[in-house]
């Protein structure tokens, strides 16, 4: 195992650009058995979510910034994430620290699950199908990550919205978000 992750970690300081990183990056996700589904589906979409994470850069950049070499420190940076994406098998999102539920950015690690509700799409659509009037209040229980308590907030914006969890530690990353969303007036 040893020797696959030298493998890898030599392989990327080999290449020179965001584009040479990514096709290699590509590559070695077709090669392994890493399971999709939580943020993307396929092994492009993981590689660009993945590469551009780690080195901070939007994923609508100009097409010539592909071509703008990569640091050495960046490049073990992505090494790094690449082989604990396939070997660990740990979630791109964990990795990054960052998955979106309905539009929003949100902080996510492993003291809470990756947010994936079919709550989503009623949030997205105001709940239209359910109410017809905005909720005074709204309880989020086993709120985790504060995804559906932030979504709510945002679209009923008179709305007070209790987020309650058992887990003292995904309390923590649910005010985490909250003070990133500047919801703490609102969301208790």
């Amino acid at each position: 195992m040893k020797n696959k992750y030298q493998n890898i970690n030599n392989e990327i300081l080999e290449m020179c650009t965001i584009k040479d990183v990514l096709r290699l990056m590509i590559t070695k996700l077709n090669d392994s058995d890493v399971c999709y589904g939580q943020g993307t589906d396929n092994s492009f979409d993981e590689a660009v979510y993945l590469l551009f994470s780690t080195i901070k850069l939007s994923t609508d950049v100009p097409e010539i910034f592909l071509s703008s070499r990569l640091t050495r420190s960046e490049k073990k940076k992505i090494a790094e994430v690449l082989i604990s994406r396939i070997f660990d098998k740990i979630p791109s999102a964990y990795l990054t620290n960052v998955i979106w539920f309905c539009e929003h950015e949100l902080y996510v690690d492993e003291r809470v699950f990756i947010p994936r509700s079919p709550i989503s799409e009623l949030i997205d659509n105001n709940f239209e199908s359910i109410i017809n009037v905005e909720p005074k209040k709204i309880l989020d229980l086993c709120t985790g990550s504060g995804c559906i308590a932030i979504s709510c907030a945002h679209i009923f914006k008179n709305s007070e919205i209790e987020a309650s969890d058992i887990s003292r530690e995904a309390l923590e990353v649910a005010r985490k978000n909250i003070e990133l969303h500047s919801l703490s007036e609102r969301i208790f």
